[in-house]
């Protein structure tokens, strides 16, 4: 048997025994099958993609590694609700649509990349998925429940364009202050996250010192240290410079892999990190 690989049986039901050699020829005998040999785990191949059709008008999403799956990666069934659910959100400014309906779901460990050209919406979107601007129609639950103030507060980590920082607070003092008003990580501290963006040494620096790519940094930081699930991140890479774009990619890993989930808007300029993401294109309202 040297050589070549024992051959895989079905798992059988009656109790094991070892077969007897024929005295005279030492062989088994031709008619025996070998109960209980479990079939060699297959291979994953590291270098594969993954293409999640999105539930917007049916557009498939963009090809990004995921490991380690062999053909099209599909949701897996679960009992729990999706983190986000938006059903028919629309929105209009001054009588003019800006867009929708739309419907969309996104699962713990999942992204959704949303795409546009400018005035498409993305931003708008977001600022309405947040709490900061009312929807004309449709609905958004959290985990289930409808999205009340409380539970966006509790569900939902928001960067937008504006860093949020107190241009008189060094950096220190402006984590401390923000996660006293959100909350924070099991712990985690203001100076472990600082150091985690970049940013150490400059604990003590005030926020308006800092550079463009600097204060980002800095609401990384505090986007880090938030216990939100949910995050929404618009242009996230922003003012940084590779090393930067780089960093966001690996906390978007990193808070996938506990379960998060983020929502991440583009122009498509960089590439998504590699997890399990959906695209959402958003059309300028004709």
């Amino acid at each position: 048997m040297t050589g070549r690989r024992a051959r895989a049986w079905p798992l059988a039901l009656e109790p094991r025994t070892r077969p007897r050699r024929d005295a005279a020829t030492n062989r088994l005998p031709r008619t025996v099958s070998i109960a209980g040999t479990r079939p060699a785990r297959p291979r994953h191949s590291l270098n594969r993609t993954t293409r999640i059709n999105s539930p917007i008008r049916g557009r498939p999403a963009a090809r990004y590694p995921f490991l380690p799956h062999d053909r099209p990666v599909t949701a897996l069934p679960s009992a729990a609700p999706p983190l986000l659910h938006a059903r028919g959100l629309r929105f209009a400014r001054n009588d003019e649509p800006v867009f929708g309906p739309l419907e969309f779901a996104v699962e713990a460990g999942e992204a959704l990349l949303v795409q546009g050209d400018n005035g498409a919406g993305k931003t708008t979107l977001l600022r309405v998925l947040a709490g900061l601007l009312r929807a004309d129609h449709g609905e958004v639950a959290l985990q289930g429940q409808p999205a009340d103030p409380a539970r966006r507060a509790r569900a939902i980590a928001y960067l937008g364009h504006l860093p949020g920082l107190k241009a008189d607070l060094s950096a220190l003092e402006n984590l401390d202050f923000l996660c006293g008003l959100h909350g924070r990580r099991p712990s985690q501290d203001a100076a472990g996250a600082l150091a985690t963006v970049g940013l150490a040494g400059y604990e003590d620096a005030l926020a308006r010192q800092l550079s463009a790519g600097q204060k980002k940094r800095l609401s990384l930081a505090r986007l880090w240290m938030s216990p939100a699930p949910l995050w929404l991140l618009d242009e996230p890479y922003a003012n940084l410079d590779l090393e930067g774009i780089e960093l966001v990619n690996r906390m978007v890993q990193a808070h996938l892999r506990e379960g998060g989930a983020a929502l991440v808007t583009t122009h498509g300029a960089y590439a998504a990190p590699p997890v399990r993401t959906r695209l959402l294109i958003l059309e300028k309202a004709a």
